[in-house]
C-alpha cells in the first residue's frame, strides 16, 4: 500500500512537472502579449484623442476649391454667438453651394464655410441667388477674407440690419491690418431693393491702399446692371497687405431669434477669383 502511494506520489511530480514545463512558457507568453495588447490599445485610444476630428473639419467642395464646414458640435461659436452645424452648408447636383438657417427643436443653426485656400490681391466675385434684401433685421449673410484676428485683416460684404429695422442692408466694411497701431474700420452703407433674385457680389484688392465694391444685378460678366459700388483708400485707413482664406456665412446677429420666426436658404452658384 505504502509503496503503491510513493508510486502516485511520483507520477503526480512528474506530471506536474510536465504541467509546468509545457504550459507556464506558453502561460507567460499569453501574459507578455496581453500586455503588449494592452499597450497597444492604449497607443491606439490615445491617437483616436490626438486626433479625432473636431467640429469644423468637414469639408466640401465648391467652384473648384476646397471649404472647411464649421460646425460648433454641442456648443456655441462666433459670430453671435451661434450654434453651427455642417449638414446646413452642402453643394447640389448643380454645383451651387447652400448655406441654411435652420430652427431644430426650437434652437437655431446658422452656417459657415471657409476656404483652405488664402487669397491675395485681385477681384473676388460671388453670384448669389436669394432675396438677400429682405433679410429679417436679426439676419447675416456675409461674403468675406479674414485673417482670423479679431477686428483686424478684413474686408467684407455683409447684407444685414444687425438688429435695427431701420437701418440700411447693405455693407460694405474693412477692418484695419495688424500693423496699425491707432486702427480705423472704414465702413459705408446703403439700403438695396432688388427686382430679382439674382445678384453679383465682388470686392477688387488693388493694392494695399485701395479696395473697390460693387453689387450687381443679374450674373453679368463684366460692370452692367450696377445696384452700388464704393471704394475704400488708403490713407486714413490701413488695408491689410495678407493673403487670407475666404469666408461665408449665414447667421444670427448677437444670436438673437429672427423676429419673423422663418428659416432661411441662400444659393450661391459660383465663387471666382481673378488675381492682379
Amino acid at each position: 500500500m505504502i509503496a503503491l502511494g510513493k508510486c502516485l506520489t511520483n507520477n503526480y511530480h512528474q506530471i506536474m512537472k510536465k504541467i509546468i514545463y509545457v504550459f507556464l512558457p506558453a502561460l507567460l507568453l499569453s501574459l507578455l502579449a496581453c500586455k503588449k495588447d494592452s499597450n497597444s490599445t492604449k497607443l491606439v485610444l490615445n491617437n483616436d484623442t490626438t486626433t479625432k476630428p473636431f467640429s469644423g473639419t468637414t469639408t466640401l467642395t465648391f467652384s473648384g476649391y476646397t471649404w472647411t464646414i464649421k460646425d460648433s458640435g454641442t456648443g456655441t461659436a462666433g459670430p453671435g454667438p451661434n450654434n453651427w452645424t455642417s449638414s446646413n452648408a452642402f453643394v447640389d447636383t448643380n454645383g451651387y453651394l447652400h448655406l441654411k438657417l435652420t430652427k431644430v427643436n426650437g434652437a437655431w443653426y446658422c452656417a459657415e464655410v471657409i476656404s483652405t485656400q488664402s487669397f491675395g490681391y485681385g477681384t473676388y466675385q460671388w453670384d448669389v441667388e436669394g432675396r438677400i434684401d429682405t433679410l429679417d433685421k436679426n439676419v447675416v449673410f456675409g461674403m468675406f477674407n479674414y485673417s482670423g484676428v479679431d477686428g483686424r485683416d478684413e474686408m467684407d460684404i455683409e447684407y444685414s440690419k444687425f438688429g435695427s429695422s431701420t437701418a440700411n442692408n447693405t455693407n460694405f466694411t474693412i477692418y484695419p491690418a495688424q500693423t496699425v497701431t491707432s486702427p480705423s474700420d472704414w465702413h459705408t452703407t446703403y439700403n438695396t431693393s432688388l427686382t430679382g433674385t439674382y445678384t453679383t457680389q465682388r470686392f477688387k484688392r488693388n493694392s494695399a491702399t485701395s479696395v473697390y465694391f460693387q453689387e450687381l444685378g443679374g450674373f453679368p460678366s463684366g460692370d452692367t446692371n450696377q445696384i452700388t459700388s464704393a471704394t475704400c483708400s488708403n490713407p486714413p485707413n490701413s488695408i491689410s497687405t495678407l493673403a487670407m482664406p475666404v469666408h461665408m456665412n449665414l447667421w444670427l446677429f448677437q444670436g438673437t431669434t429672427p423676429t419673423n420666426n422663418s428659416q432661411v436658404e441662400i444659393i450661391i452658384h459660383s465663387f471666382t477669383f481673378t488675381a492682379l
